[in-house]
């Protein structure tokens, strides 16, 4: 049984194996280096409670992490404090389990409950399963960013999917840390 909680310091190293391949050998990530834990337990430690790091494990708290998710700023400047960025991967070895889209739900839920307005996520095309999964739960495409990157020898294309979490009040309220929120699903 697959099990959802916040993620901790010490699933810093779980987090940068799942995240590794991304890195190595696809093109989901534009990074070129894997990080290593210590950088990973970095920038959890970034978000300063505000914006939730998520893990799907195998079972209760003793189980391995399979899966997360996170969200972060969208951009800097103070006016986009209502709208995230966020991701998600899945261990290789943990696909089409379904931890990926009960965490993203639950992320999408959380980040509801804590009165940000829009998820933005980035998807390196061609993608067809990330771009299946960011639609089951919410997303829908917003533009494309033409030979936005390049790796692995080529130019790539950047999708912009969007989530609206919330109808944006005015004036706006603060978005609650989630600290204070945790983890919220349905």
């Amino acid at each position: 049984m697959i099990a959802l909680r916040p993620a901790r310091p010490d699933d810093a190293a779980a987090i940068a194996a799942i995240y590794a391949p991304h890195v190595l050998v696809g093109t989901a990530s534009f990074e070129t280096e894997a990080p290593d834990a210590r950088t990973m337990r970095t920038r959890m430690s970034g978000s300063e409670g505000l914006y939730p790091w998520l893990v799907a494990t195998q079972g209760e708290a003793t189980g391995g992490v399979l899966a997360y998710a996170y969200a972060t700023a969208f951009a800097t400047r103070e006016a986009y404090r209502w709208t995230v960025e966020t991701t998600v991967y899945v261990a290789d070895a943990a696909q089409r389990q379904g931890a990926g889209r009960l965490l993203y739900e639950a992320l999408i839920d959380t980040l509801r409950a804590q009165g940000f307005t829009q998820a933005i996520a980035r998807i390196a095309l061609p993608n067809p399963a990330s771009i299946a999964l960011h639609e089951q739960v919410g997303f829908r495409r917003a533009g494309v960013l033409r030979e936005a990157g390049w790796k692995s020898g080529r130019w790539i294309d950047v999708g912009l999917w969007q989530c609206e979490l919330a109808e944006p009040a005015t004036p706006p309220a603060e978005p609650r840390p989630f600290v204070e929120v945790g983890l919220v699903r349905g």
